[in-house]
This record gives structure tokens, sequence and C-alpha cells, in this order.
């Protein structure tokens, strides 16, 4: 079983700009030199729409914070686009001398809460400035996903495009409100733009009671695969803390067929504080002969983010 040691908040939106009032959600790390980690997070502006900007910190102790960025990077699109309602970011790719961020794209409905899609945004000056791929997005419903796709993770093996990605199932009504379900898919590119999807489920709901599975995090360690994910249930998730998200774990061989191995975690909600209610959104990295995780803590990031260590046996 893993073992990580928290090693506290490292930030929080600290309201100083009409942009980033609250929250600093999904943390996506870039490497961007030695010893220095680019973080890229999303923020709510004054009318709850969420904008893309960055810290820079030591890669080894993420709570020195190096530059916070003043202004957002990837800004809701115009009225009518994918993401006019919000960004969010969810994977960077370095990408030749390209830094490539796949998004994600809101909407707020009138039948349900939101719509998801997922975006691309493409950097020509080392992830200072981004110009979005497209105004449509990368991924959106079709014919055999008929509801929305989120939050993709990517890695490229022998130039092949792999990616794990949130998929929507169904809405339901409880409690007077519609609640989505959404679980864990993967698809496959030849460039990063035009991807195959055919429905291969890697981590499914563990039973009826589990409605969301979100933010894959995959690395991989000689010939095994391993996966970070953020779950929760159906039953006020909000504000019940044994029903809110916490951090998971599976492994596969080939990366496609997934074993769940949510006991071996090793990671929980803490007894007070920032993350005392719910953890989510991991991002695991290593650097330095050390393994990191970035993650979200109370009210889905509302609280900021924070790191652990992995402990060394």
């Amino acid at each position: 079983m893993m073992c990580w040691r928290k090693k506290g908040l490292v930030f929080s939106s600290e309201g100083d700009h009409e942009w980033n009032q609250s929250y600093a959600s999904v943390p996506t790390p870039d490497l961007i030199g030695e010893n220095r980690l680019r973080i890229y997070y999303a923020a709510r502006d004054t009318k709850n729409r969420t904008h893309i900007s960055f810290i820079e910190v030591e890669a080894t102790d993420p709570s020195n914070i190096l530059y916070t960025h003043d202004k957002p990077v990837i800004s809701p699109g115009t009225p009518g686009m994918f993401d006019d309602c919000g960004a969010m970011p969810s994977m960077l790719v370095n990408h030749g001398k390209e830094k490539w961020l796949y998004y994600i794209g809101w909407n707020v409905r009138n039948t349900i809460a939101y719509h998801n899609s997922i975006g691309l945004a493409i950097s020509k000056d080392g992830g200072v400035t981004f110009e979005k791929f497209s105004e449509g997005p990368l991924f959106d419903r079709s014919y055999s996903e008929p509801y929305f796709s989120a939050a993709p993770y990517i890695l490229i093996e022998k130039g092949l495009w792999r990616m794990w990605y949130l998929s929507n199932t169904k809405w339901v009504e409880f409690n007077g409100k519609m609640e989505p379900f959404y679980h864990i898919k993967y698809a496959e590119s030849q460039d990063g733009i035009n991807w195959k999807r055919e429905g291969k489920v890697a981590i499914d709901y563990r039973d009826s009671n589990e409605c969301g599975i979100v933010r894959a995090c995959v690395l991989k360690d000689k010939a095994l695969y391993k996966m970070w994910y953020s779950y929760r249930n159906l039953q006020n998730y909000r504000d019940n803390k044994n029903n809110s998200y916490r951090i998971g774990y599976a492994e596969s061989r080939d990366g496609i067929d997934w074993v769940r191995m949510d006991e071996q975690a090793g990671i929980d909600i803490s007894a007070t504080g920032w993350d005392s209610e719910m953890i989510e959104y991991p991002y695991v990295y290593d650097y330095a002969d050390r393994r990191y995780m970035l993650y979200n803590g109370n009210t889905f990031g509302k609280t900021g983010f924070g790191y652990a260590v992995l402990q060394q046996e």
C-alpha cells in the first residue's frame, strides 16, 4: 500500500482581480526548468465563470511559490461557444516547440446544471499565452456518447496519443436536483486532434451508488500503468464528507483494462482544515527521484490546492 505524506496547502485565489475571486481548481503542472514547476489552475470570476491562469513553484517544494501570474491565459469564449461559461485546465502536453493545453469548456444549461466538452489551446511562447485551436471543441457529445466529455489525461507512446477522459453517462434527479453520473473512458489518436472513441471504459462505477469518477492521471512504471483519480457517491456529496470525493487508484498492464485498488491509494481527508471534507482532482508527477501529488480539497477547489509526497520505502 502506498503512503502519501501531506505537505499542506500551496495556493488559493486571492481575489485581487475580477477574474480570480475564488477557487483554484484542477492543478495542472508543467516542468519548465530545473526545479521550476508551472501550475495552471482555474479561478472563478465575479460572475462565477472560470478562467485559467498559473503560478510557478519549486518542483521539489511546491509550497515555495516563485511567481504568481496576474492575468488569465485562457478565458471564457464568446456567447454560444462551448466554453462561454468557463475554462478549466486538464492536461499540458509539450509538443515540439509548442505547449498544448487541453482544457474543459463549460456551458450552463436549463434542464440540467451544465454541459462540458474538451477544448485545446496552443502556446508558442513557452506557455505564457495561449491561442485557442478552434471555436469548437475536440470532444463533444456524439451518437455513441450522448451526454458530455471532460478532464482528459494524455500519454504519448511510440507516436500513439492515448487519452483517459471523463464520460458522462446519464443525469438523475436526487432531492429535487439533477445530478450527473460519469466514469472514465479511453481513446486514441495519431495527432492529438482527431480522436478515435470506441466507448472503452477504463474505470467503471463500483456500484449503483457511485456516480462520479473524474480526473485520471496515468504514469507508467516499467511495464505497469498506474492511475490516480477521484470518485464520489450520489447522496449529498457536496456537504456529506462520507459521500464526498476521495482519491482512488488502479493498475493495468496495457493501459486499457484496469483493476481498481482504491484501498491502496494511501491518502484520505484530513481531520481538520482545507482538505477535511473532500480530496479530489489529483495530478501525480515525478521529479528528482521523488513522486508528488497535487490535489484539491474542500468544495471542489474553493479552498485551493495542496500537495503530498509519496513516502519512500
